[in-house]
């Protein structure tokens, strides 16, 4: 019996959660492969990982196996330094 058998209000929030951050990151990669520009390109690819911590969180709450939120953790770090590179990229063609 997983956590959210008991209540059957979580558990459809739950899949609801599911569904919605699937489509939602099958339109990020739609995004990601049509964006008209690099930095539009980065932006998605943020959303795409920000959806993918989501996914993970919302298949915790489900399993209750809370060794998958060092992945989120990872994986929102990886974003983050990401960012700054990108950041720093942009700083320097903008100097040229």
């Amino acid at each position: 019996m997983t956590s959210t058998e008991a209540y059957p209000i979580l558990n459809f929030a739950i899949y609801f959660s599911f569904a919605t951050l699937t489509i939602s990151l099958f339109a990020g990669l739609y995004r990601l492969l049509t964006g008209p520009s690099l930095p539009d390109r980065i932006v998605v690819m943020d959303l795409v990982a920000s959806l993918v911590i989501g996914l993970i969180i919302t298949y915790i709450m489900l399993t209750g196996q809370t060794v998958y939120l060092n992945v989120a953790v990872a994986i929102a770090l990886l974003v983050f330094m990401g960012n700054i590179a990108f950041a720093k990229y942009l700083k320097r063609r903008l100097d040229q």
